[in-house]
């Protein structure tokens, strides 16, 4: 039975407690002292004896309750501390000052092959001189890679103090692509899947279905587009659809580092692999992202030497860091992305043929803005929500007039630069109208129309205008009323009346 005493502290009332259940020949298996409080584990007090005792220990002096509990204090921590324990799937293990480990929780005896509490921690790793380079630096180091029964693995180190002075450590150890997890949602600054694409198009439709298809396929997938047009969104969407969506999704922009920077950050490098190097080498994002995929944006702009590293890890997922012997083999799904036309590339010498192959497996091609129709207004909405909740400003909302402004741009810097204007007038406006003057639009087919404001006369006017050069534009790729009306989503008998009323294709 486990008895919880209640009295009020004086000196020497927990031995004259402890002293009735010695004089009953009790075995005690723990006691524990919280003043005001003293609970007491006794295996073989029996009911009969805990009645007299009850009574005896009442008599004794500021006890004020004697009562049953199911288990002690220190007996519940330990079973909370050994369910978290079995609850982290990383291996974990704690060590004193002097290096000695105190306790390990399941998935590192599992990985050790044994219970290690009692054993130096220089008895753990490969590496000899890490457990004395931890109690040099009071287990603050940097997180460092180690090799533990063979395997990297990445560890962390938190100091443990008892008051002011070092109890020990904590060490917790990662695998690579626990890191990788981290970073992918640290770095999750937007929606992932289809609702990150918005709008209704034709164009965009078909993209959504593709997308679907492909999604599912565990190949390499070369992403296609103009600048701005959103092609890490659909890499995201495309990783966010496939049977990866709960590993990592991490992203390397190739034309944003210069050669020797991107192979260390795409391939990792090995301990001394050269000078600043740090120290126990590095893993890079193919280790970071095993069973997860890696996005290069802009991969025509990978040197030829990358190129040649890139396709020895697709043809058999192997490679080897900067500076290292060993063979490495992960399983992750490449995603590549360029606005140029790689077939051109390849004729030209710019980029490897066998490699163009191995990416282009699957394709998405995604649309330009201008072709969007009215995808260009449902995004200028969202933006300028968007961009009135960053800057913690009232709502506001785009003036009709402003709609064949956004209509006729080219927007050369598609969805990208859509979203730049919108947040500039966010910023700028003053007033709850968003009006024409305010987006700070130059070049559009409309302004180009017409060099002098005056030769507009009135808003009817220029969405005229709009309307023929955009329906003139349009009949090129589109040369029927069935076609042109299902491209811009209204009846053909619509179509027709303005074809004749415009004078353009069969109505002239």
């Amino acid at each position: 039975m486990r008895i919880h005493v209640t009295f009020t502290d004086r000196v020497g009332i927990t031995q004259e407690v402890l002293a009735l259940l010695g004089a009953r020949n009790l075995n005690l298996d723990a006691v524990e002292m919280i003043p005001p409080n003293v609970y007491i584990d006794a295996p073989t007090l029996s009911q009969a004896v805990l009645d007299e005792l009850y009574d005896a220990l009442l008599r004794v002096k500021g006890v004020q309750a004697v009562e049953l509990v199911d288990i002690l204090p220190g007996q519940r921590r330990r079973l909370q501390l050994d369910a978290l324990l079995a609850a982290m799937s990383d291996p974990v293990l704690a060590v004193d000052g002097q290096g000695q480990v105190l306790l390990a929780n399941p998935r590192l005896i599992e990985l050790h092959g044994r219970e290690p509490s009692g054993e130096p921690l220089s008895n753990l790793f490969d590496d000899p001189g890490l457990a004395q380079r931890l109690i040099r630096k009071g287990f603050r180091l940097p997180m460092c890679e180690v090799s533990f029964k063979g395997q990297a693995l990445l560890l962390d180190a938190t100091p443990i103090h008892g008051g002011a002075d070092l109890a020990g450590g904590l060490l917790t150890l990662y695998p690579p692509s626990r890191i990788g997890e981290r970073l992918s949602s640290l770095h999750r600054d937007h929606v992932d899947g289809l609702q990150g694409l918005i709008g209704r198009s034709q164009p965009l439709a078909q993209l959504k279905a593709r997308l679907h298809k492909v999604a599912g396929l565990d190949a390499p997938v070369l992403i296609q587009g103009e600048t701005g047009t959103g092609k890490e969104l659909v890499a995201r969407a495309c990783h966010a659809l496939s049977a990866r969506h709960d590993a990592p999704f991490l992203a390397l922009n190739c034309a944003a580092l210069p050669e020797s920077l991107a192979e260390s950050e795409l391939f990792g490098y090995a301990a001394g692999a050269f000078t600043g190097a740090q120290r126990g080498g590095k893993p890079g994002l193919l280790e970071l992202a095993d069973r997860g995929t890696v996005f290069l944006d802009e991969v025509a702009e990978m040197s030829p030497y990358l190129q040649a590293k890139l396709l020895r890890f697709l043809s058999d997922g192997c490679f080897r860091r900067i500076g290292g012997d060993r063979e490495l083999r992960v399983d992750v799904r490449v995603l590549c992305a360029t606005h140029r036309n790689l077939e051109r590339m390849v004729n030209e010498g710019g980029f490897r043929e066998d490699l163009y192959y191995r990416l282009n497996v699957l394709s998405l091609p995604v649309p330009p803005l201008r072709e969007r129709g009215q995808d260009i207004l449902l995004l200028a909405e969202h933006f300028l929500r968007q961009a009135c909740t960053q800057i913690q400003r009232p709502l506001c909302r785009l003036a009709p007039a402003t709609h064949p402004l956004l209509l006729g741009n080219r927007w050369s810097g598609n969805v990208r630069q859509l979203q730049n204007v919108l947040f500039r007038a966010a910023a700028i406006c003053e007033d709850e109208l968003i009006d024409c003057d305010d987006l700070e639009l130059a070049g559009t087919e409309l302004n180009t129309q017409q060099d002098e404001p005056g030769e507009i006369t009135s808003l009817e006017e220029a969405v005229q205008d709009f309307e023929k050069s955009l329906l003139q534009r349009l009949y090129a790729s589109y040369p029927s009323t069935r076609q042109l009306a299902a491209r811009l989503r209204t009846s053909h008998t619509a179509i027709g009346q303005r074809l004749r009323k415009y004078g353009i294709g069969s109505g002239r």
